[in-house]
């Protein structure tokens, strides 16, 4: 089933309306990741091996991932754990990151960036940000800061870096240390450089739907002192040490967890990290061209790289402005329910993805904590009130694309997403009656 080319009989017509979908049903699964022979080779060689936790002595594929994406990130040290969010809490609980502090995070966000503080018995401190680019708003994080920030905590949100120089120069004025949330982030550049670079430590996640997936769930963190790296193996592993070609000893040193890497993981990552660069390279192609073709639609803002950069298009979020489209008497939320329903209809597979900024979740706005309202309850003063007016705003009039782009073969999905944009965008008097029902 295709769509009829625009201008023949009934080409126009709307599915939701009794029309032909734009998209072949085909094209709307998703197929991610990309699972190859070689991959399933990588793991059996695992299986067949004797090395499948990261504490064994000697090389693991652990340990070829740690090293490997070191490089690829032009980094001293990397420490693999058991998830993104681990990784999170991991790099905090390495820079020193505990009862007392706070920790400036965006409030537009998955849930973990704001559970790492408080895993650590910090305090979240949300501050807005960029309308455009969906990351920390440099001008709100400096309203954040009080005498207890510890930390600053940009996410490069969907793929597209944060404000990293800005960022930059406010925790050096403060003497704040700076965590990377890269998890959707993976070889996107700032200014030349790629995240996991960009401060004192970065985390990625691994988990399946990422734009470099293991066969489950994983986490790497990056790290610019070597020193801080061994505290993160520590933490990962009980808090011992574990040297290579050294009994362990079972000694912990201090607080740990058990957040290890298996080698499973480790060695799909690495066999998929052979094929990453053909990956990103056919993704940059296909998603620039989408992009610029619903750019054109009215009222559509699509993400941009930034100069100089690169944005890795791990999601893809659009914002929908029903004045710019013609349509003023039309309210946000009500524009964009209409868009979502008629762009499914078509075989655009839209979502909201999230539903509420992070100080609006529950398991911040209840402020129950660890049972007894801690961390909170041990604050010495109030921490300045959430900055969320921006992210509320994106979350009403945006809808995403996610993992349908990932794979080196979606090119043809994204034309024809595009085609079921600009058919909807056709039918914007359907859109405006529909609005306001």
């Amino acid at each position: 089933m295709s769509a009829a080319p625009a201008g023949a009989p009934g080409a126009d017509r709307l599915a939701a309306l009794g029309g032909t979908p734009a998209v072949a049903r085909r094209l709307r699964a998703a197929h991610w990741p990309v699972v190859t022979d070689l991959d399933r080779r990588a793991v059996l060689d695992v299986l067949d091996g004797q090395a499948l936790v990261s504490d064994t002595n000697g090389e693991t594929a652990v340990s070829r991932l740690e090293d490997r994406w070191a490089r690829f990130c032009e980094v001293p040290e990397c420490v693999a754990v058991s998830n993104g969010t681990t990784a999170l809490a991991t790099a905090l609980a390495a820079l020193g990151i505990g009862p007392g502090d706070e920790v400036v995070v965006p409030s537009l966000s998955f849930v973990a960036t704001a559970l790492a503080p408080l895993h650590q018995m910090a305090v979240p401190v949300f501050a807005d940000v960029d309308p455009v680019h969906f990351t920390l708003d440099p001008a709100s994080v400096a309203e954040q800061i009080t005498e207890r920030t510890a930390a600053i905590l940009p996410v490069h949100l969907h793929g597209r870096p944060a404000d990293m120089d800005a960022l930059g120069d406010l925790a050096r004025t403060h003497g704040l240390a700076v965590v990377e949330d890269a998890a959707q982030a993976h070889g996107a550049l700032w200014r030349g450089r790629r995240t996991g670079a960009l401060g004192d430590a970065a985390a990625f996640s691994l988990q399946v739907t990422k734009n470099l997936p293991t066969c489950g769930e994983g986490g790497l963190i990056t790290f610019a002192d070597p020193a801080t790296a061994a505290q993160a193996r520590r933490i990962r592993q009980f808090g011992e040490d574990i040297d290579p070609g050294r009994e362990r000893r079972y000694l912990s040193h201090r607080l740990g967890w058990n957040h290890k890497m298996n080698a499973v993981q480790a060695a799909f990552t690495l066999s998929q990290l052979d094929r990453f660069a053909d990956y990103e390279a056919a993704r940059q192609s296909q998603v620039t061209r989408f992009l610029d073709r619903i750019g054109e639609l009215p009222g559509v803002l699509v993400p941009t790289a930034p100069a100089g950069g690169s944005h890795a298009w791990h999601i893809l979020r659009l914002r929908f402005d029903p004045a710019a489209a013609g349509l003023p008497g039309s309210a946000a939320a009500g524009y964009r329910k209409a868009l979502h329903r008629l762009l499914r209809a078509e075989g655009v597979p839209v979502s909201r993805y999230q539903l509420r900024s992070l100080p609006r979740q529950a398991a911040i706005a209840d402020r129950v904590g660890f049972g007894a309202g801690y961390p909170w309850a041990a604050a010495t003063a109030a921490e300045p009130a959430p900055r969320t007016a921006v992210a509320d705003a994106i979350i009403e009039d945006s809808l995403t694309l996610q993992k349908r782009h990932l794979a080196p073969d979606a090119g043809p999905a994204l034309d024809a997403y595009a085609d079921g944009f600009a058919k909807v965008f056709r039918n914007l008097d359907v859109v405006a009656r529909m609005a306001l029902a």
